[in-house]
């Protein structure tokens, strides 16, 4: 049996490889191999990056590609939405960011599209 290393959103040991991705079975999250290799050097930092595959950076404007539901509301956040000021976090919702109308939200990156 291979040895995969421990899921590193929740430090489970039981994840598995689905095709060129890792899995937690536990928490759902999902990464590459490169990705795994990058943080064990620790020289180089997680690369957040839009639904274009453009690398996003704090303080960036970016635009909403989708129509998104708002959890524990019965609003939607419309396609074309402009979010200014990004900041960019860890976890599942990787961007936090204030949309006016809306409040404080975090949002995921495959979503957006770098203005």
């Amino acid at each position: 049996m291979p040895d995969f290393p421990n899921c590193p959103a929740c430090d489970s040991e039981y994840t598995y490889e689905d095709g060129s991705l890792l899995v937690c079975p536990e928490c759902a999250h999902e990464w590459t191999v490169e990705a795994e290799t990058e943080t064990e050097n620790g020289d180089q930092k997680k690369v957040i990056k839009d639904a274009n595959g453009n690398a996003l950076n704090d303080g960036d404007t970016v635009t909403v590609i989708k129509d998104l539901k708002v959890k524990g509301s019965s609003s939607v956040l419309k396609m074309g939405t402009k979010v200014k000021s990004i900041r960019l976090v860890d976890g599942d919702h990787d961007i936090d960011c204030k949309i006016d109308g809306f409040g404080a939200m975090k949002l995921k990156s495959q979503f957006v599209k770098k203005v």
